[in-house]
């Protein structure tokens, strides 16, 4: 996996290099000192992954992954637990605190090679682009203006259509990404999401019962509360595809 580590501490960068070669399915292709060097990197370079720090002079590590057009998977080291746990808590990828150990680091990595056959981080902006089908084992990046989320895709329970844009639900976030419906029907896996009608993909995990509707279409009722209209159509296929 080629790799680039971002750490304005050279010692910091030093160390983890070190602990990296007992792993030598990681090529680290580079090292940054701020986050305009490692843009300028990454944008070279696209590497697999990216070890990044998030207190730097200038920009952070989150405004720089604000402004990347393509994100690797990212493992945020930080010397900053309490920021860490409360800027993205259970969305991030990884993150390693300061001094890192080589066995939390093994964790890490073991974890990452056991997954790296599959699309396991990808910016929304590049979402339709990648190869092959999604899993729900896969994280996703979200960008919305300057918020960005690193979500489970088994956490999205629905996906809306909005003109160009589709709406993504998940916990309490609907955030608004630049893609067609029809292009991100493709990417996921129809075990787990279903198309409802043409306006709607619903995570089938999210359905807690459903009700006939009009037209011989269906109603279901999500565990959150909402209710999601499946056409005549697609119910023919709901049916068949949960054996009703």
């Amino acid at each position: 996996m080629k790799t680039i580590i971002v750490d304005d501490e050279r010692l910091a960068r030093k160390e983890l290099r070190a602990l990296l070669e007992n792993h030598p399915e990681i090529e680290i292709i580079d090292e940054c000192s701020n986050a305009d060097e490692a843009l300028v990197s990454i944008e070279k370079n696209h590497p697999d992954l990216v070890f990044l720090d998030i207190q730097m002079p200038g920009k952070n590590g989150f405004e720089l992954l604000n402004e990347l057009n393509e994100t690797p998977k990212v493992i945020f080291v930080t010397a900053y637990d309490d920021y860490a746990i409360r800027a993205f808590e259970v969305n991030a990828v990884d993150y390693l605190l300061k001094p890192v150990s080589g066995e939390r680091l093994d964790d890490t990595i073991n974890k990452l090679s056991k997954s790296r056959t599959q699309v396991t981080e990808t910016g929304m902006d590049n979402f339709t682009e990648q190869q092959g089908k999604l899993s729900e084992s896969d994280r996703i990046f979200i960008k919305d203006g300057e918020k960005c989320w690193f979500v489970n895709l088994t956490d999205i329970r629905v996906f809306e259509s909005e003109g160009n844009y589709v709406r993504v639900f998940f916990n309490e976030f609907k955030p608004l990404i630049l893609k067609s419906l029809n292009n991100l029907e493709e990417r996921l896996d129809p075990k787990l999401f279903f198309r409802a009608n043409r306006k709607f993909i619903v995570n089938l995990k999210y359905i807690q019962n459903i009700e006939s509707w009009f037209n011989g279409g269906l109603l279901a009722h999500l565990k959150t509360g909402e209710k999601i209209e499946i056409s005549r159509r697609q119910a023919v296929k709901f049916k068949d595809l949960m054996s009703l």
